[in-house]
């Protein structure tokens, strides 16, 4: 069996960038010379109170965390687990893999019900490089969803995700990926696209930059919203969210963002542009990423409080951010601790209506909405076509 996986799952056949740098550690390395799935979840007995909580009533909010999110499970904004996997030698996502955070046991056990797997490829990766990487990175995500079919399904839009859920299936979104993979060409977007991309970066490129958008990269926000592809800005100039939500007529996305007011990183949104983007409708996908949100499950929860209070609760959701070089707040190690972070803001009073859009809700209308754009625009021109033709 060991050598059968081996054949089927080898990572070098994706392409080695001719010598790429090392990737990011991952989080969790563990073994490399027998990988050993040695997942269990914590037993509901053994469970910590959080401080201050009274031990006696601990288990009912997760028991509580645990059945909402049966019933409206997480979509889990941001993975990087397809480059995390170029690391290994083989891998078993499956039966579970100790070398990953976010192995298909431990999504189930998290209640994740899909997973946005980033594309992104390294910034030391540049020039004509970049579009390579991206290809490589897309071949790979298709590579393994398809040598994963009993656990993972790709979609792209609101009814494949519901689809795959219903099925028993992990919906697998491909994106985001860097703006500068598409270079300066709408050709080389809509290329993407046809692969399965579902979202851009908008940043790092002469078009999207410091001082905003320039009329190019208006012209790909049309495009994006044509195509039906997420405009995502998490890393992006103020200049250029604030040019974004007002040209776009889809929804965008923050796929790695807190509140600034909580913590100084530079991904962390001000509260302005948490108000704007509550304005225009758009996601705020917070992360559980120790560096901009805290070390605590509770410090977590404080910048979803702020977010939801701010842009709303249409407008705010989760994003793991794992597989990826970022440190987790304790008590969120892997995708399987989940319900522990739901039981906080159970704890907190959160209404079920909230949670259920924090944790799915808010990303299905973000992809109904760009769908929508998407099919309004190609009408918009088919008439004006028509018209003209």
């Amino acid at each position: 069996m060991a050598d059968l996986q081996v054949e089927l799952d080898t990572t070098a056949e994706a392409g080695d960038l001719d010598r790429p740098p090392e990737p990011p550690p991952i989080s969790d390395p563990g073994p490399t010379s027998e990988h050993v799935p040695v997942y269990e979840p914590a037993p509901e007995a053994v469970l910590e109170a959080a401080p201050g909580r009274d031990p006696a009533r601990a288990p009912d909010p997760l028991r509580s965390a645990r059945a909402l999110l049966a019933a409206h499970p997480v979509a889990d904004g941001y993975s990087g687990l397809p480059w995390a996997l170029r690391a290994l030698p083989w891998y078993d996502l499956e039966l579970g893999d100790s070398a990953v955070d976010a192995d298909v046991p431990r999504l189930r056990a998290g209640g994740v019900g899909a997973q946005f797997w980033s594309v992104h490829v390294p910034e030391s990766i540049t020039g004509d490089r970049v579009l390579g990487a991206t290809l490589e990175q897309l071949d790979l995500v298709k590579h393994v969803v398809d040598g994963h079919s009993e656990g993972l399904r790709l979609a792209r839009t609101a009814s494949e995700v519901a689809d795959a859920r219903h099925c028993g299936r992990i919906a697998t979104l491909i994106g985001p990926a860097r703006a500068d993979a598409m270079g300066d060409s709408l050709a080389a977007l809509r290329a993407l696209h046809a692969l399965g991309l579902c979202s851009l970066t908008l940043s790092g490129t002469s078009w999207a930059g410091p001082d905003g958008l320039s009329p190019f990269g208006e012209e790909v926000v049309r495009e994006l919203n044509r195509l039906g592809v997420l405009a995502e800005l998490s890393g992006a100039s103020e200049a250029t969210a604030r040019r974004v939500l007002a040209v776009s007529r889809a929804p965008v996305l923050f796929t790695r963002s807190g509140a600034r007011a909580l913590r100084d990183a530079p991904e962390n949104l001000p509260d302005d542009l948490l108000t704007a983007l509550g304005a225009a409708k758009g996601l705020c996908l917070v992360p559980l990423a120790a560096e901009q949100t805290g070390s605590s499950i509770r410090e977590v929860a404080d910048h979803l409080d702020h977010v939801r209070r701010l842009a709303g609760p249409e407008c705010v959701g989760l994003s793991g951010t794992y597989d990826t070089s970022a440190a987790h707040p304790d008590g969120l190690a892997d995708a399987s601790r989940y319900p522990h972070l739901i039981a906080e803001l159970i704890e907190r009073d959160w209404p079920e209506d909230d949670l259920a859009r924090l944790t799915w809700g808010n990303v299905q209308r973000v992809l109904r909405g760009a769908d929508f754009a998407g099919r309004a625009a190609r009408e918009r021109l088919r008439q004006q076509q028509a018209r003209t033709g």
